[in-house]
């Protein structure tokens, strides 16, 4: 009897270790498989979403927070996230989606034939989510200042109303397309130049006449890629100002195609706005050089700059700043770029011809618009500090053998490096040629035929001329350059595109110019105060 006693006890010890068990594995997968429904349902609302966003006219994009107090157009609800359409502006909840798409249609680029007079279009009016700081054209009282879905807006010519000052006359007034008016395409003209086509007729000036000559079209041409992917978000918001036929991202629309739009346009009237770094400017610039080449020389267009990403010393050059950052609206950037003036710019060849008895290659051609250099400039470019042990010869004292500038052999120092120098700007916003001190020079021009030859003695010389501690070896300048190098791999770079190269000769010689748009409307302290000064004196007289 006590020998059961005792061996009753480990047993019924058990039935509390095994519920234990029970609720430790119950308690680690209830929230393995919440989860996983979770992601299940997830999965399943991407799905239906991508579905309505591939079948939709309008341009949704998904945010998971919007910037700012936000209403769903459909519900009136306010939303926290949802989708927003990046030509109108509509902004939805997630489970409203399906029904705005159905309810409210996008901005038409372009009026179909139905009756419809081509020139006179009516407003295009959403209702709420209006810009802040945004005016009724009725009233002058300020718009979307209550917390709910109300007032209008116009999608075209951006004008906003009160909901009570709304009219059955204003819903039906023909649109201006308000401000950027001179650099919209409106949607009547290509259904006018698509009827034209179809008569197998080409006079598109006569159609472009009643514009009148302040009309420039603007074509934007954006790197989705350049500035932390700050191009993406450019590419809506010029598409909620402009006519989205305008708009265009170079990664998926190559600029080649993207310019055949300006053969539709009047001559010599078209601007394009290049949003990205130095290089997708010269990308652009080579695609202009192609419509000379197919005979379209009276559609190139002028080029003005929004700089993304770091350096971009060509659009510094030409008054548009190292970087954006979006610290100024984009509607501001569309008035400097009406307010900008055309000049030109200089673009080079560079011709790389490898030595040796036994090279049979054609030798490598370049084009050049900010510098050339070849040295530890091009070095740092490389960014071949971690193959300092490995390839020494890319570090040698001297890698010059002659320089020659107009045909004329110059002499030099014990040089480390040479850059060639098109635009005022280089190293990321020095001005190199100019100097400091009482060693200055005149400004350099980016137009003048001319290319200013500096010489470097290293890279901690590089560095002093970076942070203005000291000016490069002043060369000369030169309409032709020619460089003879004889060491077996040394850094060499255009425009920022680096290589490693042998012994070759480098031949530098003007190819084209390229029409630029300069903008020049900032104004220093010094400049605001006097002009301030002056209309004191006006007044006061």
């Amino acid at each position: 009897m006590e020998g059961d006693r005792r061996s009753s006890p480990p047993s019924q010890s058990l039935l509390p270790d095994g519920h234990l068990v029970l609720w430790t594995l119950f308690s680690v997968l209830l929230p393995v498989f919440i989860t996983f429904w979770c992601s299940l349902q997830r999965s399943r609302r991407q799905l239906h979403r991508r579905d309505i966003f591939r079948k939709s006219k309008h341009c949704w994009r998904d945010t998971d927070l919007f910037s700012h107090p936000t209403y769903c157009c459909v519900c009136g609800q306010h939303i926290l996230q949802g989708a927003f359409c990046d030509c109108c502006g509509l902004r939805v909840d997630e489970g409203c989606l399906k029904k705005a798409d159905k309810r409210f249609p996008c901005k038409e680029i372009m009026l179909k034939n139905d009756g419809r007079a081509t020139d006179a279009m009516p407003h295009h009016w959403i209702r709420g989510n209006v810009p802040l700081c945004s005016y009724c054209v009725v009233c002058k009282q300020q718009c979307g200042s209550q917390p709910k879905l109300c007032d209008y807006r116009c999608i075209w010519c951006q004008k906003t109303v009160h909901d009570e000052c709304m009219k059955s006359s204003l819903k039906n007034e023909k649109c201006d397309f308000g401000e950027f008016k001179n650099l919209i395409i409106p949607p009547g003209y290509l259904a006018s130049i698509n009827q034209m086509r179809k008569d197998k007729r080409t006079d598109y000036e006569a159609l472009a006449s009643k514009f009148g000559k302040q009309w420039t079209p603007l074509i934007i041409l954006a790197n989705s890629r350049s500035g932390t992917n700050m191009g993406e978000g450019l590419l809506g918001e010029f598409r909620i100002l402009l006519n989205p036929v305008q708009v265009f991202d170079v990664t998926k629309t190559p600029p080649i195609k993207a310019l055949q739009l300006c053969t539709l346009l009047p001559y010599h009237s078209v601007r394009v706005l290049v949003c990205g770094g130095d290089g997708t400017v010269g990308w652009v610039l080579d695609a202009v050089d192609e419509m000379k080449i197919k005979g379209q020389e009276k559609y190139i267009p002028q080029v003005a700059v929004l700089p993304l990403g770091t350096g971009n010393d060509l659009s510094n050059t030409l008054g548009w700043g190292t970087g954006y950052a979006g610290e100024i609206p984009v509607a501001q950037v569309l008035r400097n770029v009406m307010e900008a003036d055309g000049i030109k710019l200089d673009r080079w060849k560079v011709q790389v011809t490898n030595k040796g008895y036994y090279n049979l290659r054609k030798p490598k051609e370049f084009t050049m618009n900010n510098y050339f250099s070849v040295g530890p400039d091009a070095l740092m470019a490389l960014n071949f500090h971690a193959h300092r042990e490995k390839a020494p010869s890319l570090f040698s004292s001297r890698i010059l053998n002659k320089l020659e500038l107009d045909g004329e052999r110059v002499e030099l120092p014990n040089l480390e490096g040479i850059i060639v120098l098109n635009i005022g700007y280089w190293g990321g916003g020095c001005r190199l040629w100019e100097g400091m001190g009482d060693e200055t020079y005149p400004l350099a021009r980016h137009d003048d035929g001319l290319l200013e030859v500096v010489g470097v003695y290293g890279s901690f010389h590089c560095a002093q001329i970076q942070v203005k501690l000291a000016n490069p070896f002043r060369i000369g300048q030169a309409h032709t350059v020619r460089l003879i190098l004889k060491c077996s791999m040394m850094p060499m770079q255009v425009d920022g595109e680096p290589w490693a190269q042998g012994p070759c000769t480098v031949t530098i010689t003007h190819k084209t110019h390229a029409l630029m748009l300069c903008f020049s409307g900032e104004q220093s302290d010094d400049d605001i105060s006097s002009a301030s000064d002056q209309e004191d004196a006006k007044r006061a007289e």
